[in-house]
């Protein structure tokens, strides 16, 4: 575990129906770090946290029915923005090589930077770009 502060405090949530696959494709496709996985029953991940730059994402398998309706949601229905300080055309190259699906080519934004978007294998869409909101 890392000692690095975040700069957010509002983490995103998300659910994979095979979040051990999630992880690896995270990690291989956008350079995000599992600084924690916490196995649960039956082969599945009952929770993981993932660090990309200052900030992260929590995630965990999907529940499998029975475990209650409150307690499982939908898959594939997030969309997230991570910022990055390097070549955006590289980073895109590196998720498609990964397994992402190009929703939007790198292009350049009216309001400033340059980004793109891409869908994960379980249907997330993550965006990224050098535009760097301000408050």
């Amino acid at each position: 575990m890392s000692d690095k502060t975040l700069v957010s405090d509002l983490i995103p949530t998300l659910r994979y129906n095979d979040a051990t696959a999630a992880i690896a494709f995270l990690e291989n496709a956008f350079g995000m770090s599992a600084v924690m996985v916490v196995p649960g029953d039956d082969d599945i991940v009952a929770h993981a946290e993932l660090t990309f730059g200052n900030s992260m994402v929590m995630l965990g398998t999907n529940l499998p029915e029975g475990c209650g309706d409150q307690l499982r949601w939908p898959v594939g229905g997030a969309s997230l923005y991570g910022i990055l300080d390097g070549d955006v055309d590289a980073h895109c190259a590196r998720a498609v090589a990964a397994g992402a699906t190009v929703v939007r080519e790198p292009k350049d934004e009216d309001y400033g930077g340059r980004g793109y978007t891409v869908r994960d294998p379980e249907g997330n869409l993550w965006s990224f770009g050098t535009y760097r909101p301000t408050v």
